[in-house]
């Protein structure tokens, strides 16, 4: 990434690429829904697709914070833009060609792949060379600015997707395709890494160096009472954030009465404005003398259990009744007070995790992470999805919130495990400060 020369100089690349790859990679997120089923597939083999995303994210997602780890995050940012390209193309051509739900899938595959050099990486890089720097500011402050830059990104990508989607749903994926390989020449051209001493890799150096890397940092987090719960508690997460974020288009319209794309893109640009809302709020939900941040957590995931379990009891409620703008009103707004949760949530997890990974295998634990959320999510897409065809989309966010209600035990088993860590140690568990920096 850029030459390593101040905490500013860090901050501002972050935010930076938060925004560029976001910009690109949305575009397509408010429509990719209605694109699968236009193509052809029924409601269930949307979402088998879908899965098989996470199911490439579960597969890969390791291996490639290894390779974040051992060859570089410039690296692996690279390889995340030239296989996401490759893959947004397939899948424009499987559209046009009407290759059907098994092609679609393989490349939601290998967009999985795509993504996990991705993820990990970046808040790796930013977490070490941060702390390389001696920098004192709060972690969650600029994980929240990240969080701006993505929610932004979003807005523009989502909205722009639904106009042009309201032209051709191809559109969007040709767009993505084409900003993506502009980031990828902007990446090559102008990211520099600082890394430390390494020997030079040969073929088996490398395979020893990732074997070490991935035992130590997977072994490290299995078994560190902190990290394991949350672990578990991304997985449960997961089974809920793919399947719900894909299925509000068709469920959302439905209840409207129109097939109006563009409001699919207006909604996903709601949604990204709601995150942005809930990051401004990270620092005053964590101002001094509240509570440390595992509690919190526990608190906002219990709170979005609830905000889901509404928006799926209402679509049960509505079912072969009223339809129209006031009830698709209220479930909007149900919906950007969920993307207002989540948008605070996200910043103050990850200020919460990161000092308890080990800085040598940081980008393979953040991707173990992960790992646990595409686990879930591939259950959740799979067997939500089914449950959707079988009965209805509604029904099946209203499970969905049910389900979401037991991380929230995960979460008090962290803190307390925080708070126990904290009192051996002899030190405070930490209640975030909220200074901006």
């Amino acid at each position: 990434m850029a030459p390593v020369e101040s905490p500013r100089t860090v901050i501002r690349t972050y935010i930076a690429t938060q925004g560029l790859f976001t910009l690109s990679t949305s575009v397509i997120w408010g429509v990719n829904t209605l694109f699968l089923l236009r193509a052809g597939l029924s409601l269930f083999e949307v979402f088998l697709v879908n899965a098989a995303f996470s199911v490439g994210d579960l597969v890969f997602q390791v291996p490639t914070g290894v390779v974040a780890d051992t060859l570089g995050r410039k690296t692996s940012f690279l390889l995340s833009l030239s296989t996401l390209i490759v893959s947004t193309l397939v899948y424009v051509a499987a559209y046009q060609y009407r290759w059907g739900v098994w092609v679609f899938a393989a490349s939601s595959v290998f967009l999985g792949l795509g993504f996990t050099f991705y993820t990990g990486a970046v808040d790796a890089w930013m977490v070490d060379a941060l702390n390389r720097l001696g920098y004192e500011g709060m972690r969650q402050t600029v994980f929240a600015r990240g969080g701006m830059a993505f929610s932004g990104a979003m807005l523009i990508g989502t909205l722009s997707g639904g106009l042009l989607g309201q032209i051709d749903l191809a559109l969007p994926f040709l767009a993505r395709a084409a900003m993506l390989a502009i980031t990828f020449v902007l990446a090559l051209a102008f990211m520099r890494e600082a890394r430390a001493q390494r020997p030079p890799l040969t073929m088996r150096a490398f395979g020893d160096r990732s074997r070490d890397v991935f035992v130590t940092g997977v072994s490290y987090c299995l078994h560190n009472p902190v990290v394991r719960p949350l672990l578990f508690a991304s997985a449960v997460q997961g089974l809920f954030l793919m399947f719900g974020f894909y299925s509000w288009q068709p469920y959302f319209l439905e209840v409207l009465g129109q097939n109006a794309i563009w409001l699919a893109g207006v909604v996903a640009a709601l949604y990204a404005l709601s995150g942005i809302a809930g990051n401004a709020l990270v620092g005053r939900a964590t101002r001094r003398g509240t509570a440390p941040a595992a509690p919190l957590l526990a608190r906002l995931v219990l709170a979005q259990a609830f905000v889901v379990t509404a928006i799926g009891a209402l679509g049960v409620l509505l079912q072969g009744g009223r339809r129209g703008v006031l009830p698709f009103s209220v479930l909007v707004g149900l919906y950007v007070a969920y993307g207002v949760l989540y948008g605070i949530f996200r910043p103050v997890r990850m200020a919460f995790i990161n000092p308890h990974l080990l800085p040598e295998q940081r980008a393979t634990a953040l991707s173990l992470d992960t790992l646990f959320s595409d686990a879930g999510g591939a259950v959740g897409q799979t067997g939500l999805g089914y449950l959707s065809q079988v009965t209805s989309i509604p029904l099946a966010w209203l499970v969905s919130g049910l389900v979401l209600t037991a991380a929230h035990p995960l979460y008090r088993r962290s803190a307390a495990a925080d708070e126990a860590e904290a009192a051996e140690a002899g030190r405070v568990p930490p209640a975030p400060a909220t200074a901006p920096r």
